[in-house]
């Protein structure tokens, strides 16, 4: 059977990993990787022109009555395309090099792993385990319709309601008619005259937005984002990552989409904690467990819930932390460490409050920018190319200076220097789009800048 080898490591696919071996005795993996968004190897390739990588798995059941679970047997090749072809038609079942698999509950890996520092790991606590409320996301399922750059985008949308048909809507905006009815029937539900949204990295948005589930949002997550509409920070993480290497945890002031920094493609959407809960009062309560907070005040002294949330935020961008647990990353929610001493915490929480106003884009530093933006023009996103330390928006206008390091930065599973453009591609930006976009690319040397600072307070 040749599949997507998604399945082989990952945590949603782990009770098809059981199944298979309690049906078959012997399973035979070759990981013929290729897959595009996780540079592991510079030189691989796909076997087929998709982003997912694929395995060849031989199932082998030697009698009806089996009992226990199965052996499993894995072997993998790198490298080009046609290197991968030429190997399987030399190759047979019996000539390959096989690896037995130790495998163990609850993940049953198809996969080798390398769980060094497990027990270091597990000393620390999970996200969720410290915040009480927590989901994915909200979906609208109507971005097309529902979302849109600005308020006045917005005020026109609902002003449409009031004068046109729902065809005429539908009409307008390109859509079915039936996204449109399902909204009209909402409309008394609809918070204010807009609400914004953290829709991607650095690009947040305004929609209409219900707490009702299947109205204007077919899933606005209530429970969760009626939090998140007032002055609140949520921490954004998910549970297991396609790739480590860049940034894997988020924040945000706003509601956000449920790929607000994970592409389409990867497993799984993110989640969004609240550090607060409001009551029906206006008062609010910090969303931790008091638990977890006591072990770090033992630790710490007294702390405030933003200093445990920037204290996580700044050990979740330390680059010597994702690698030294990556295996474990990539199968569930992170587990945080808990700091060593008061001055480690200090320091790490410094660090993380800088970072954390960075990415909120309400750091004065922000707004000292490095880039240029020197040709008049129509402003207008036409074609982007990026060359000479220029992006180029158009034949002629560009945002000079802009480092390497920053157009390629990815922030989950987007690069938004390139990203937060191309989502404009026809549109003409305004000024305050133009220095938006100058605080993104000082938002991203930023961060790798901090992050570097991490690694040197954890060492």
């Amino acid at each position: 059977m040749i599949t997507n080898n998604s399945f082989l490591g990952g945590r949603i696919h782990r009770q098809m990993r059981k199944h298979l071996l309690e049906t078959f005795d012997d399973i035979y993996v070759l990981d013929l990787h290729g897959n595009s968004r996780v540079d592991r190897v510079g030189n691989d390739e796909n076997v087929f022109d998709i982003q997912q990588g694929v395995s060849i798995n031989i199932f082998v059941r030697k009698n009806e009555n089996k009992t226990g679970l199965g052996r499993v047997y894995h072997a993998e090749i790198f490298g080009k395309r046609e290197s991968k072809f030429e190997t399987l038609n030399k190759s047979d079942i019996e000539k390959i090099k096989w690896q037995k698999l130790e495998y163990s509950e609850p993940y049953f890996f198809f996969v080798p792993k390398d769980f060094e520092g497990m027990s270091d790991y597990d000393k620390g606590f999970s996200v969720t385990d410290l915040f009480k409320v927590h989901s994915s996301g909200s979906t609208s399922a109507k971005d097309d319709l529902l979302i849109k750059f600005s308020k006045p985008e917005i005020e026109e949308l609902r002003n449409s309601f009031n004068a046109k048909t729902d065809e005429e809507i539908a009409q307008r905006y390109n859509v079915a008619k039936k996204q449109v009815t399902v909204v009209r029937s909402d409309l008394g539900n609809v918070i204010g005259d807009s609400t914004e949204i953290l829709y991607r990295p650095f690009d947040t948005r305004y929609t209409l937005f219900s707490l009702k589930s299947e109205g204007v949002f077919s899933r606005p997550r209530p429970e969760v984002m009626k939090h998140m509409l007032k002055s609140n920070l949520g921490f954004i993480a998910k549970q297991g990552l396609d790739q480590i290497g860049t940034p894997f945890c988020f924040v945000s002031n706003f509601i956000i989409d449920r790929r607000s920094w994970s592409r389409p493609g990867m497993l799984g959407a993110e989640q969004i904690f609240p550090l607060y809960l409001y009551n029906e009062d206006g008062s609010k309560i910090p969303n931790l467990k008091n638990k977890i907070v006591d072990e770090i005040e033992k630790i710490s002294g007294k702390v405030t819930p933003e200093d445990i949330f920037d204290y996580i935020y700044a050990v979740l961008h330390s680059p010597t932390y994702r690698e030294k647990y990556k295996e474990f990353l990539k199968i569930d929610f992170p587990r945080v460490p808990y700091p060593k001493d008061k001055k480690q915490f200090e320091g790490l929480v410094a660090l993380g409050r800088e970072l954390r106003e960075i990415h909120l884009l309400e750091s004065p530093k922000v707004s000292a920018f490095i880039t240029t933006y020197p040709v008049s023009g129509s402003d207008t996103v036409e074609k982007i190319s990026y060359k000479n330390g220029g992006v180029y928006i158009n034949a002629e206008q560009y945002f000079g200076n802009v480092p390497d390091a920053a157009w390629n930065f990815y922030i989950g599973g987007y690069q938004p220097a390139q990203k937060w453009l191309k989502d404009r591609k026809g549109r003409a930006l305004s000024n305050s789009d133009i220095e938006h976009y100058q605080k993104i690319v000082v938002a991203l040397v930023e961060t790798d800048r901090i992050m570097r600072g991490i690694n040197n307070i954890k060492s």
